[in-house]
């Protein structure tokens, strides 16, 4: 090891070429780096360096009399002393050698430890931050102990490995501005089997405007260059798991309470429950003024319950009106000592419990001094739920200390698990970046007032190692592009097929605080990420970058908190994306919603990855992204794909959840502007851009077939926005769950036709909540909250009040929903809410090869479909799209009418005389055969399109066109089959006409009439239209007939007919080819009919009123409307019951439903519900269920009814005949004034004896065991109230419980994880 020369310049560094610089002896790619003595002197200068070390090491000074004096004594004992020095030496070499075989049987170093390497030699730099430290070949050092120095650099061999012993009590901190990994050299803190113990803290030091930057790392950075070895491994603990109870806000479940300060005067009380800690009673007595106010304090305290908790505080003063007998039942009923000599205005504060005597009170007196107390009388005292949940009461003060400061739901609610993350963020190895108190320089402070230019890792291609395991990183990241916190920087393949016999991966890493995103994957394949927390950070968190990334695995990883940052224009937020402009074109100011805004947690820009077991919260616009890059961009622009993403099949996406994102949970869309700012286009690059579209075939090959994209076990829930809006075909959503979001899903087609030859998406066995009972908390990102529709109580909302709540939405199609459950859509005064519904403000087209089968509405949704109205949020409904909203209900699971179609109710285009009407809904259920005419003109801007069905021409519908302003409007109509219809403009009539026959069957047809000016004359012709080429194919042409009766009869022929008195050109739409499948067209190609008309007329071509009542037809039934359903349907809705992120885990679904004392009088049963099955009971009593808990579904093993006049009885049941291991359900009916059964629900899981007196209903979940789950519960409500109904899932199958294992449980997640592994 050796500093710089003494003018303190840095070393020369040169890039190494592809990594193939001279490697040391042992080196094999991907392997770790062999700890191993240094190699023999590679020249003279080098040994001559080495011995003169060595000599340096084993040579003493003496002055010459003592040399001479020495000489002397040695001659005279040489010869006696041999033979002594021979017989020590022979012993001292038997004990020497017993020693150490001793000590290496104790104390033999573990070859997997990298610190107990014993060539290792320790080192200890000091504290010298000019020190520019190289350990390069022969260097194999061991630091021990806290050091500052400017910067490392490993090499050639070098290598340095952080101190550890056995007990873990070291704690090595080391500050240097760099860690440079060079050929060769190797960093190892632990092992992966041998994980460091102690605590190491690597901190990188700087500012972003002092000191050098080094060639392609920059600042504050550990860089692995190609050869370079990074090992670092912490102590394993577990990363993050889901919460196994709520954590309301205030610890409890009622909220948090604050004795206020502006107190009025005299006595002010409050009554809390000694189970719940839920504030019973509030109120104020002016004992000060009046006497009566003290009579009727002493009455209330009187009639309170024993056990209750009582708080008292003074309001500037009590004591003037306080009679004798009210201060005898303050100390009698809550054991106050200090109430009797209470002066004028003196502060008294007392907690105390109603009987509990003195020893149960805490009280607190101040005198009134000079105008005021002498101090605050603070009294406090600590309690516990029945739930084990520890709470305080203090008066004058907050009676809840050292709660979460937000509600942190910890169950699964309405059948969808929204157990809150639980992240650890600590680890024993830390890389840190130091940094300043606020922002300072160039580091974009007008968007952030802290200090964001913290540490970087960097690892470049060819290195020979890296993983990294349970390392914490902080302060990591630059708002600069290339420095992240864990950035594989353009590495290629890093697992096995990029020669890596260890495949490269993170593991278990804390990344939180971070400056710029979490781990950036660029340019880098085959990278496993597992286990890794990213909390608090800007910009895209786990980001792929340029659109080449494939085959990384993410697995089990979770992202908190992502916040915008500045680098891209997908980062940024809005204020960033208008202010930031150095990169467009001349004046252009961006627009944030289509432009920016898309940072998100997992930022997936190709489609061959795999996320499986992955969460993602709190996102600023998206927690899971998937795009679709048109070419590689950034540093891999330029590059030939051999696929293109947007073709390419989709890895594997299994069991992750999203929510309490802004935008959408999940987002399967777009892709990024892949060409420079220009005249032509002045947005920035790698803006968000709307030109990919997800289709997914065979080898990515589209002339191959499509290959479906799987989302598999989504969970979505409270997201603003979307649950997940998906785009593309063909893409299939299963087993999944979306609750409390704005719009639970959106499936969006691929793209436009003809451009798009149609493909299908689908959502089957999954589940949608409109208003759960996650309530939600108002505060953090909770901007918006409202009344719910269900109960009235008030909740987050996922935007304002009025906002339309929409469980699945359809924007064009084809979709198909089946198999789905719907719970808890229920409107109220101020907004919409169904389980189904459309695109608001659509100007697109909708296909009526929409179709929904085998659905199920809970008895909690008031709309099972709603077509907008004009209003808020929808505005006028006067698009395209709004108007031809349709879908088909295949099996009449939604409307009741099988084989029905269902539109708005004011499009006459799809109606006939047997119809049916939902006025609620704005729909119209129908029977018949429907398809779609894609109609195109050319050079026509700003016309609108008017069509009319011959049967209903006093409603026509009008037409805007998708986009006015092109050159090219395209209109798009649904239109009943086998009908006559005309079409008129408010303009004058286009030149060139195209008809496309879209959905048409072979045979399917429909007459048209189109408008044009008497004198014109017309060219027509037919030809199939191949979309992949644009060509035409067996053209036709259509010649003049003499009458409409002509044309009838030849209307198989392609034939057509001008009636010069009315301007209408007729002709027959009919396919002649067979259609399969979801494609728009026919398997010939798109049949198409062109329309060249010649006129110089400049009118306004509306034949309406020439046209009818000439063309006017009786309106007639083609297709007879089916009987409406009777009977519950059969096998609709999800079979599962409950989506959870634990899918191997079986629950039970148990229901209690709870009467108040009214609906008892009136009849209404109590019930028990255990997995659907129901156990009723109607007399006043108790009723017991007793089930095992280790089997599926389930299995009851006793049931137990306890009439009112035998109760008593269930007291010697709890204490003797409930079986070990079992499941307890309790639910009470009717007032039962004396059940002493409290102290006997303590075994079964309570924390405390609970206060069952006077109760109006109880319900109680609890386990005979030896282990206390965390979902036993106990429900009471004031007498004559009942609770309503209460769902809880109850886990099944736990080790806990002692349940014999009889087979191993299947872990799909891990299997797909093995799965993608092998696939590397």
């Amino acid at each position: 090891m050796y500093a710089t020369d003494s003018r303190g310049h840095s070393p020369a560094f040169l890039q190494p070429q592809n990594g193939n610089s001279r490697h040391p002896s042992g080196y094999v790619p991907g392997k770790v780096v062999p700890l191993r003595p240094p190699p023999p002197p590679k020249s003279q200068a080098s040994a001559k360096f080495t011995s003169i070390r060595r000599e340096d090491r084993a040579t003493f000074a003496f002055s010459p009399e003592e040399q001479q004096a020495q000489r002397e004594s040695q001659k005279q004992k040489r010869h006696k002393n041999t033979f002594i020095c021979f017989a020590i030496t022979s012993f001292s070499f038997f004990i020497a050698l017993a020693i150490i075989l001793g000590i290496s049987s104790k104390y033999a170093p573990d070859e997997n430890c990298p610190d107990q390497n014993p060539r290792l030699r320790n080192w200890d730099p000091g504290q010298d931050s000019a020190k520019q430290v190289v350990i390069k070949e022969g260097d194999m050092l061991r630091l021990t102990s806290d050091a500052t120095v400017h910067s490392i650099v490993i090499q050639d061999g070098g290598l340095l490995v952080f101190g550890d012993n056995k007990d873990g009590s070291r704690n090595i901190t080391l500050r240097t501005h760099y860690i440079l990994i060079q050929d060769g050299g190797a960093l190892h803190i632990g092992a992966e089997k041998c994980r460091y113990k102690s605590k190491a803290t690597i901190t990188l030091y700087g500012k972003s405007d002092e000191g050098e930057s080094m060639p392609t790392f920059g600042k504050k950075f550990i860089g692995v260059e190609a050869g370079g070895t990074l090992e670092l491994h912490g102590a394993w603990k577990a990363s993050w798991t889901l919460l196994a109870r709520t954590l309301n806000s205030s610890g409890l479940p009622f909220g948090s309470y604050t004795f206020e300060k502006d107190f009025s005067r005299g006595l002010n009380v409050r009554v809390i429950d000694q189970d719940t800690a839920k504030i019973l009673e509030s109120e104020r007595f002016d004992t000060h003024e009046y006497h009566n106010e003290s009579r009727r304090l002493q009455e209330f305290l009187r009639f309170q319950d024993p056990g209750r908790i009582v708080a008292i505080a003074v309001g500037d003063s009590a004591a003037k009106s306080l009679l004798q007998g009210t201060i005898q039942m303050i100390q009698e009923r809550l054991g106050s000592e200090l109430i009797q000599g209470l002066g004028y205005r003196q502060a008294w504060a007392l907690v105390g419990v109603i009987d509990g005597g003195s020893t149960s009170c805490n009280e607190s007196v101040r005198n009134y001094e000079n105008h005021s107390s002498g101090g605050k009388a603070l009294a406090q005292r600590e309690f516990y739920t029945v739930d084990g949940q520890k709470f305080s009461v203090t008066a004058y003060s907050e009676w809840i200390e050292e709660t979460p400061q937000f509600l942190h739901m910890g169950e699964i609610i309405d059948g969808v698990d929204m157990r809150a993350e639980v992240g650890i963020l600590t680890r024993n190895i830390v890389i840190q970046g130091e940094v300043e108190d606020s922002c300072y320089a160039e580091n974009q402070c007008q968007f952030f007032d802290y200090d964001t230019f913290g540490g970087h890792i960097m690892i470049m291609k060819n290195f020979t190692s890296v993983h990294l395991s349970y390392v914490e990183l902080k302060h990591m990241g630059q708002q600069q592009m290339g420095r992240y916190p864990v950035h594989f920087h353009l590495c290629g393949d890093v697992d096995y097929k990029g020669g890596y016999r260890h495949a490269t991966f993170v593991d278990g890493l804390s990344i939180h605080h971070s400056f710029s995103r979490c781990i950036t994957v660029h340019g880098t394949n085959g990278l496993l990420i597992k286990d890794t927390i990213g909390f608090d950070t800007l910009g895209h968190c786990f980001f792929l970058e340029d659109g080449i990334e494939q085959r990384n695995t993410l697995f089990h990883n979770l992202g908190l908190l992502t916040k915008p940052g500045t680098l891209l224009p997908t980062d940024r937020n809005n204020s960033m994306c208008t202010t930031m402009r150095d990169k467009v074109f001349g004046n252009y100011i961006p627009v944030p919603a289509t432009d920016c805004m898309a940072v998100s947690t997992f930022w997936i820009a190709h489609p061959n990855n795999n996320l499986i077991n992955n969460a993602a919260a709190g996102s600023q616009d998206a927690g899971i992204w998937y795009l679709f890059h048109k070419e590689p961009t950034g540093e891999s622009s330029g590059l030939q794909l051999l696929a293109k993403p947007e073709l390419t099949p989709l890895g594997i996406f299994y069991n992750n959840r999203v929510h309490s994102n802004f935008k959408a949970g999940l987002f399967i869309d777009k892709g990024v502007k892949t060409t420079n700012s220009s005249a032509a286009d002045p947005r920035e690059y790698l803006c968000l851009d709307n030109s990919a579209r997800f289709r997914p075939h065979q080898d990515a090959n589209p002339e191959k077939p499509r290959v479906a994209a799987l989302i598999d076990r989504l969970i979505a829930f409270k997201n603003n926005d979307n649950g997940a809006w998906v785009r593309g075909g063909d893409i299939i959503v299963q087993n999944s769950a979306f609750a409390d979001n704005g719009i639970g899903l959106t499936f969006a087609s691929d793209g436009s036709f003809p451009s798009d030859e149609g493909s299908s998406q689908e959502v089957s066995e999954s589940l949608f909540v409109g208003e759960s009972r996650n309530y939600g908390f108002q505060g953090g990102q909770n901007k918006y909250v409202g009344t719910g529709g269900i109960d009235q109580k008030p909740r987050t909302l996922p935007r304002n009040r009025t906002f339309p709540i929409r469980g699945f939405q359809i924007y064009d199609g084809p979709i198909h929903l089946t198999r789905s459950t719907f719970k808890k859509y229920v409107p109220t005064p101020d907004r919409y809410s169904s389980a189904i519904g459309f695109l608001m403000k659509n100007s697109w087209q909708i296909t009526p090869r929409n179709n929904i089968s085998l659905v199920k509405f809970g008895p909690h949704v008031s709309l099972n479909v709603f077509f907008g109205k004009p209003g808020p949020w929808f505005e006028d409904c006067e698009m395209d799209g709004d108007k031809n909203s349709i879908f088909h209900d295949i099996d009449g699971s939604v409307t009741g009418y099988k084989d029905a179609y269902v539109g708005r109710m004011d499009n006459y285009l799809i109606r006939h005389p047997s119809c049916v009407n939902v006025s609620k809904w704005n729909a119209v259920i129908c029977s018949g055969t429907y398809a779609q005419v894609y109609v195109q003109t050319w050079s026509t801007q700003n016309l609108s399109m008017t069509i009319t069905r011959d049967e209903y021409p006093s409603h026509p519908m009008v037409l805007r066109g998708i986009n006015q302003k092109a050159a090219f409007p395209q209109y798009q109509p649904v239109v009943m089959l086998e009908k006559g219809y005309t079409i008129h403009w408010n303009g004058p009539a286009p030149r060139t006409t195209f008809l496309y026959l879209v959905n048409f069957n072979k045979n399917d047809w429909i007459r048209v009439g189109l408008c044009y000016p008497s004198n014109t004359s017309f060219q027509v012709t037919f030809g199939y239209l191949q979309r992949q080429n644009g060509s035409l194919s067996k053209i036709e042409e259509y010649e003049p007939v003499h009458s409409l009766e002509e044309l009838q009869r030849k209307q198989s022929e392609r034939k057509f007919y001008f009636d010069s008195s009315t301007g209408l050109l007729f002709l027959y739409l009919k396919a002649k080819s067979h259609r399969h499948g979801h494609s728009y067209c026919s398997s010939q190609g798109c049949e198409r009919v062109k329309i060249q008309a010649a006129t110089d007329s400049k009118d306004i071509s509306n034949c309406m009123a020439k046209a009818y009542p000439q063309y006017y037809r009786k309106p007639s039934v083609v297709k007879r409307m089916p009987a409406m359903l009777t009977g519950l349907c059969q096998g609709c809705g999800t079979r599962q019951v409950v989506f959870t992120s634990d899918p191997h885990k079986s629950y039970l679904p148990v229901q209690f439903q709870s009467p108040d004392k009214a609906e008892t009088q009136r009849g209404d049963p109590s019930v028990i519900s255990v997995n659907g099955t129901d156990f009723t009971f109607r007399s006043a009593g108790v009723l017991l269920l007793v089930v095992d808990p280790c089997s599926v579904p389930f299995r009851l093993t006793e049931k137990k009814v306890f009439p009112l006049a035998d109760v008593s009885r269930i007291e010697e049941y709890l204490k003797t005949g409930i079986p070990p291991r079992s499941i307890v359900l309790l639910s009470t009916r009717g007032e039962i004034k004396q059940l002493n059964i409290s102290h006997l629900l303590v075994p079964l899981g309570l924390a405390k004896p609970a206060h069952l007196y006077d109760k109006g209903s109880t319900i109680f979940l609890g386990f005979s065991g030896n282990f206390k789950p965390s979902w036993t519960k106990l429900f009471t409500s004031p007498a004559g109230q009942g609770l309503g109904v209460l769902e809880q899932f109850i886990p099944l199958q736990l080790d806990e419980y002692g349940c014999p294992r009889a087979t191993t449980v299947r872990r799909r997640d891990l299997e797909l994880l093995k799965q993608a592994s092998k696939a590397h």
